[in-house]
């Protein structure tokens, strides 16, 4: 099969970036079994697995297609109709006005129900390129992993968690001083802020921490920083928003929309089997059985099939949140 990979982003990926670290794990899954992959990326990608083309958005995706595609795997909501069969993977949560593809994925089940989706896929990742965590060695603080300049992320509740529990907090992903969402100055001693942090140092404060604080107040589609702690053996404490009953269970975590009961939860996460944590993301959320998964919708789509039953729709009911109790 030869596949086009299509994102408006760079790869590799050097700090964060969530959608860049999939589509380029997926990639090499799927050359990996035998696939051609092409990526169609912005201007200073490269890639060692796979031929690049630039992607230029002043001019229309199908005029940017190879001849010899068989289909396109779109990674954001085309303004378009794509003229060859394709697959599109939705990774956020888009406003009521947006118009969907018939075949377009989305990343976990509540994420595809509350847009009146059948298709999902997991979002996995090559844990090989983790190292591999130290179950055994104590872990002193808890830590945060997002864009803490997003307020749905909830920086400020997981600093509050932390501080009621004595705990340090470090926060992967913002910094203390915000300019972008509207200047923010947060004060505490209970954090400290390592900025959009990637790679080997990312992967070293996650794995001498001993929990994940994740009280997020929208509905997370997925969440690669769940399973990147879970990997490294740290617990989730977090709310029932979103994907999160559906990643932790009760071995893997502790969920409640009442922050007086993830206050109560945290004192426990010791007391969580790091090595189960750690097993259960790399059995379940790897790049081999995402790439797997894909496969499978493409060969649908190739024979003619709707991946979903109905084009899918924002629906207001399924996208509202009920109260979190600060």
């Amino acid at each position: 099969m030869n596949i086009l990979i299509i994102h408006n982003s760079r790869i590799p990926v050097f700090k964060y970036g969530g959608i860049e670290r999939v589509i380029w794990v997926l990639g090499n899954e799927l050359v990996k079994k035998g696939h051609k992959v092409t990526y169609l990326v912005k201007k200073g990608a490269y890639c060692n697995f796979a031929p690049v083309i630039f992607i230029n958005d002043k001019i229309p995706i199908n005029s940017q297609i190879p001849k010899d595609i068989d289909i396109a795997h779109i990674h954001f909501q085309p303004k378009e109709k794509i003229q060859i069969p394709h697959l599109v993977t939705m990774h956020g949560n888009l406003p009521p006005e947006t118009s969907f593809f018939i075949n377009t994925s989305y990343v976990s089940q509540n994420h595809a129900e509350r847009y009146g989706a059948d298709a999902f896929v997991y979002n996995g990742l090559d844990w090989d390129d983790y190292g591999f965590p130290d179950f055994n060695r104590k872990r002193n603080y808890v830590h945060f992993l997002g864009k803490a300049a997003w307020k749905i992320k909830n920086v400020k509740g997981a600093i509050k968690i932390a501080k009621e529990n004595k705990t340090e907090l470090k926060v992967l992903g913002g910094t203390r001083l915000n300019f972008k969402m509207g200047m923010r100055f947060t004060v505490t001693k209970w954090a400290k802020f390592y900025g959009m942090v990637g790679g080997t140092k990312k992967n070293e404060l996650l794995k001498n921490s001993g929990a994940l604080i994740f009280p997020v107040l929208w509905h997370e589609p997925f969440g690669l920083a769940i399973i990147e702690s879970l990997y490294f053996g740290c617990p989730v404490f977090g709310t029932k928003f979103g994907s999160l009953p559906e990643l932790i269970n009760d071995e893997t975590g502790f969920l409640s929309n009442s922050i007086q009961e993830l206050i109560g939860g945290l004192k426990n996460h010791n007391l969580f089997d790091r090595k189960k944590c750690h097993e259960y993301a790399v059995s379940e959320f790897n790049s081999r059985l995402m790439a797997e998964s894909y496969l499978k919708l493409y060969e649908r789509i190739l024979n003619g099939e709707k991946i979903n039953r109905n084009i899918p729709q924002y629906i207001p009911g399924k996208n509202s949140l009920e109260k979190y109790l600060a």
